[in-house]
């Protein structure tokens, strides 16, 4: 039956049942190898198939191995200039490396070819943080949380915030955050750490 369901499976896709085998091990991200492995055979297939680099590339980012994940990501790039995720990844791996210059201006790119893509801001955002430009970090978190607010961004403002000297601001992200995700440690730790006296 199972054989069955992967061969019919396959013919929906388009392929055999062993290349529809190696898009699930492609697509499932839990077992790191497992994943390079079956996107290397979606891509020794199919040579042209973006994603399978996009997500090879995030395997090999998550290992640690940050040149074999910018070359796929460049790759996918490459086949579709207009692919927003490795942009968007690229960027995480040239921040993972310390290239922040690099990282801002595949963030940007991300932006550019889609303007809602709140990732890309708030990942942008949090190299602004890190370099000390706090109003533009503060500018490109505000917009991805009017774009999809969530805990962390709101944590990440008031992390800037905090930073700039503006306590009742950061306050104000952190209880939003919390109203959002009462479950979030680093939202509480920075509340907590905000209304301390000085």
């Amino acid at each position: 039956m199972l054989k069955q369901l992967t061969a019919t499976v396959a013919l929906i896709l388009g392929g055999t049942p062993a290349w529809a085998d190696s898009r699930s091990d492609c697509v499932q991200g839990k077992n790191l190898d497992t994943s390079i492995s079956g996107c290397t055979a979606i891509i020794s297939q199919t040579p042209n198939a973006a994603w399978a680099y996009n997500n090879r590339g995030s395997a090999y980012r998550r290992k640690g191995d940050y040149d074999r994940a910018i070359a796929d990501y460049t790759k996918a790039i490459e086949i579709d200039p207009k692919h927003i995720s490795a942009y968007n990844n690229r960027g995480n791996a040239y921040h993972s490396k310390g290239d922040d210059d690099r990282a801002i201006a595949d963030y940007t790119k991300a932006i550019e070819i889609n303007a809602k893509h709140a990732n890309a801001y708030n990942n942008r955002g949090n190299i602004y943080q890190h370099k000390g430009e706090y109003d533009r970090a503060i500018s490109d978190y505000t917009k991805a949380i009017e774009i999809e607010p969530n805990a962390d961004r709101h944590k990440n403002r008031g992390d800037t915030y905090y930073k700039k000297g503006d306590k009742k601001q950061a306050i104000a992200d952190y209880q939003r955050a919390l109203a959002i995700d009462p479950a979030n440690q680093a939202a509480k730790d920075s509340l907590k750490r905000a209304q301390a006296k000085p």
